[in-house]
């Protein structure tokens, strides 16, 4: 081990994803950003599968028509990246959301919600105060 450097945890939730050949464990990270995550159409088509709750394989291939794999494909990167979780009920695997992250991305959003709204709120005025103006002008030049 490098001097300086500690063992990272591994694990879906942890970022890191470990691949183990013999003896030798080779770390990549895989962490996905919120927004690199909900980057991909079909990821968000299955986000929006699960919004009602706990759903199986087969009814989220149903919902976003694509094949079994690809919506497993998909559903492993949702996993690893902390958005969906899953419980085995037999031989189904029932996937539902986990609110971390949303309460992430809501969180940034609330940030910069003021500065949007300020913005808005002083485009909106400058309309208004140009709508009076023609308005103005209009009864001017009306005989």
């Amino acid at each position: 081990m490098t001097r300086g450097y500690a063992p990272a945890p591994c694990g879906p939730r942890s970022g890191i994803r470990m691949h183990s050949y013999t003896h030798m464990c080779i770390f990549s990270v895989v962490a996905l950003s919120v927004f690199e995550t909900l980057a991909d159409p079909t990821r968000r088509r299955i986000v929006e599968a699960l919004r009602k709750g706990e759903v199986a394989v087969n009814d989220i291939v149903d919902a976003v028509d694509i094949q079994q794999s690809g919506v497993s494909r998909y559903l492993r990167i949702l996993h690893e990246a902390g958005f969906v979780e899953v419980r085995p009920e037999g031989p189904k695997r029932l996937y539902s959301l986990r609110p971390e992250p949303f309460r992430e991305l809501d969180a940034w959003v609330t940030k910069y919600r003021g500065l949007w709204e300020a913005r808005l709120d002083r485009f909106a005025e400058e309309l208004r105060r140009k709508e009076k103006r023609r308005v103005a002008k209009r009864e001017e030049t009306s005989p």
